[in-house]
């Protein structure tokens, strides 16, 4: 399998280029120590999986690019007795913050959110820490940060880290009704022209349509987990899709 740099192909997948559609299986480096995954793009996949497996032992799963890398046997064979994470549409848009020049946002200028929405500061919120998404950020992601609106009342919440492929992460908690202000405003915290994804699962009907609303636009899945207790002599002979 080729060796790959999943975030060099998310770049090229947020301005349209896209893997080949062979319906081949590449692999690339876990970015999380801890955690693996499977991205799919049309035709095509990645598998962000530990060196203790290798190559032969994925085909012998029947991994490859038309889907298979979300088949539940694969995924749990790969995860052992490890936690899975949900499988999730990924998408990608685009800071609007300071650019290297001191120039602030200009509007969308591409994936990112309307220069209609104002924007107002973030501030750090330590006291959201506990909520259910910034603990969620912190099991799967690094260099977490909680940011929410100055208001000691607000309970939203936005959180930018170090996720998927190493990217700039964003999640939203919205619970009083300012999800737009808390994106725009997470977005402004990153420079002009930065990839910034964010992962939704297809059933939130309703947030993955905000997503698509304020710029973000779809590129592939992504599922995750924390392999725990694995056994690569056993995988294939335990676990492969037929």
């Amino acid at each position: 399998m080729d060796r790959v740099d999943l975030a060099a192909l998310l770049h090229a997948a947020a301005d349209g280029r896209f893997p080949p559609v062979d319906g081949g299986v590449s692999r690339a480096r876990p970015w999380r120590d801890g955690v693996e995954a499977a991205v799919a793009f049309t035709g095509h996949a990645v598998l962000a999986v530990g060196g203790d497996v290798d190559d032969q032992a994925l085909l012998l799963l029947g991994a490859h690019g038309y889907g298979v890398v979300h088949d539940p046997r694969l995924v749990t064979a790969l995860a052992g007795r490890g936690e899975i994470g949900v499988l999730d549409v990924l998408l990608v848009a685009h800071g609007t913050g300071k650019d290297g020049t001191g120039a602030g946002p200009t509007g969308a200028g591409g994936a990112g959110p309307s220069s209609a929405v104002p924007v107002g500061p973030l501030v750090p919120r330590p006291d959201l820490s506990g909520a259910a998404r910034a603990r969620h950020a912190s099991l799967w992601r690094d260099e977490v940060r909680v940011l929410g609106l100055p208001d000691p009342a607000a309970t939203g919440l936005t959180t930018l880290s170090r996720g998927i492929a190493g990217l700039t992460e964003v999640g939203l908690q919205d619970e009083d009704g300012t999800a737009e202000a808390l994106l725009a405003g997470a977005l402004a915290q990153v420079p002009r022209g930065e990839l910034v994804v964010a992962s939704v699962t297809p059933g939130n009907a309703r947030s993955l349509r905000f997503f698509l609303r304020r710029g973000f636009v779809p590129v592939g899945s992504v599922q995750q987990w924390r392999p725990s207790d694995r056994d690569p002599s056993r995988i294939v002979v335990d676990s492969a899709p037929h």
